[in-house]
C-alpha cells in the first residue's frame, strides 16, 4: 500500500499533491531554503491553512518548482522565488474554483474572503491549491460565498440641484437690498441696534 493510499481524513485523501519525499535542493544554501521554508509556511497560516500535513505538501511542492528556477538562475533569492511561486499557484487555484473572467486583484480579494464565509480550510483541509482533490461541495460553497461578498459597485450621476431654503432667505434677501438702496435707513438702523446694545449693558450693570 502507498503512502498516499494509506493517508485518509473527513476532507477527502490528498491525491493530487506528491508525497513527502525530502526536498533536496540543488543550488541554494540550507539556510536560504530554510527561510523560504518559513515564509510560505506563515503565508499558509495566514490564510488558515493549518493542517500540518497538507501545509508539508503544499510547502515541498512550492519549494520544488522555486528549486527549478533557482537552478536556472541562481543569483535569484530563494525566499522572493518561494513567493512568487505560492502566489502563483494561489491564483490558478482561485481561477479553477471562481473562473478566470476576473481581474487577477479582483479574483484575488473575493477568492480569499470566500474562503473564509466558507470555512473552506476547516471543511475540507486537503482542499486548498489542490484541484484534484477540491470537492465539488466545496467548489460550490466557495461560489456562494463569493457572491454574497457584495455587489459589484455601480457607478451613477448626480445632477446638480438648486437648494430649497425657504421663504425666510428670501425676505432676508429682500431686506439687504432695500438697506443698499436706501442708505439712511441702513444708518437709523444701525443707531438703533446700538442703542438698543447700550441699553441693555446699562440695565445689566445697574
Amino acid at each position: 500500500m502507498s503512502d498516499e493510499a494509506a493517508i485518509s481524513a473527513p476532507g477527502g485523501p490528498p491525491v493530487g499533491l506528491p508525497r513527502l519525499s525530502g526536498f533536496q535542493p540543488r543550488t541554494g544554501t540550507l539556510d536560504q531554503w530554510n527561510a523560504a521554508y518559513v515564509r510560505v509556511e506563515d503565508y499558509l497560516r495566514a490564510h488558515r491553512i493549518h493542517n500540518r500535513l497538507h501545509q508539508s505538501r503544499v510547502i515541498e511542492r512550492v519549494l520544488e518548482c522555486a528549486a527549478r528556477r533557482h537552478e536556472a538562475n541562481p543569483a535569484l533569492d530563494p525566499v522572493t522565488l518561494a513567493a512568487e511561486e505560492i502566489d502563483r499557484l494561489m491564483q490558478a487555484w482561485f481561477a479553477a474554483q471562481l473562473g478566470e473572467g476576473t481581474d487577477r486583484d479582483r479574483l484575488a480579494a473575493e477568492a480569499r474572503v470566500a474562503m473564509l464565509l466558507s470555512e473552506l480550510p476547516n471543511r475540507w483541509p486537503y482542499a486548498f491549491l489542490d484541484p484534484e482533490s477540491t470537492p465539488r461541495e466545496a467548489r460550490v460553497a466557495m461560489e456562494k460565498s463569493a457572491l454574497q461578498a457584495g455587489p459589484d459597485m455601480a457607478v451613477s450621476n448626480m445632477v446638480p440641484r438648486d437648494i430649497d431654503l425657504g421663504v425666510l432667505p428670501e425676505a432676508a434677501g429682500d431686506t439687504l437690498e432695500t438697506l443698499e438702496r436706501w442708505p439712511l435707513i441702513r444708518l437709523l438702523l444701525l443707531w438703533a441696534v446700538f442703542a438698543t446694545v447700550m441699553a441693555i449693558v446699562f440695565a445689566l450693570t445697574r
